[in-house]
């Protein structure tokens, strides 16, 4: 929304990450692969006019090798998600803001208002911003593989945020078909054990 009211900051932000994958190219030899991901996408024209955004900034700097993608924070956009993969190269779902927009509250007034309530009454089992809604914000996400990858089979697909370092949101993502999953750097470590265990359980492999 506001790259769309004021284009001047995301043309800023482009020209910025085009710029400093071109000197990465030219200090190594090898510009990385760009992946600009624009968030809170609910339509599809919005994410169409961004990409149009994106590409006529990037044409204008040193050529470098990107992908335009969107951020999947929102319901609309997981039951339209078919739509916006028409003009989406990958697409993230960023699960904190999903599990906020999906349940109707703030992550700071739920934990820091009920969601102790909730938690000691037994009204939820686990805190949905540390361990995936998998019924809920999951059945959104599921909805939005389906129907993205309807339209673009080999869509890249994944998730960033807190739940892409908790284990068992992380085997509910493999079972998904998501492609990666993004964290902070202290919880990398787990997510990739989580990732692995995940694999191998889905091979018949048993770990140990």
């Amino acid at each position: 929304r506001l790259g769309l009211q004021f284009p001047e900051i995301y043309e800023m932000q482009v020209r910025a990450i085009v710029r400093a994958a071109a000197a990465v190219g030219v200090r190594t030899g090898e510009a990385p692969l760009v992946e600009i991901m624009h968030p809170l996408v609910g339509f599809r024209e919005e994410l169409a006019r961004l990409r149009e955004l994106t590409e006529r900034v990037a044409a204008e700097e040193p050529s470098v090798e990107y992908r335009c993608g969107t951020m999947i924070e929102l319901p609309r956009a997981c039951v339209r998600a078919d739509e916006i993969a028409e003009v989406a190269d990958f697409c993230s779902f960023g699960t904190n803001d999903l599990t906020q927009t999906a349940m109707g509250f703030s992550r700071d007034d739920a934990e820091g208002k009920f969601l102790t309530y909730y938690l000691e009454h037994g009204i939820l089992e686990r805190n949905p911003f540390e361990v995936l809604d998998q019924e809920g914000v999951g059945e959104l996400m599921r909805i939005a593989v389906e129907r993205a990858r309807s339209v673009k089979p080999a869509l890249k697909m994944g998730i960033c945020g807190e739940h892409g370092g908790e284990p068992r949101s992380v085997a509910f993502c493999h079972g998904l078909g998501l492609d990666y999953v993004s964290c902070s750097p202290y919880r990398v470590p787990l997510a990739r054990l989580a990732a692995a265990q995940a694999a191998l359980k889905d091979a018949g492999v048993e770990a140990v």
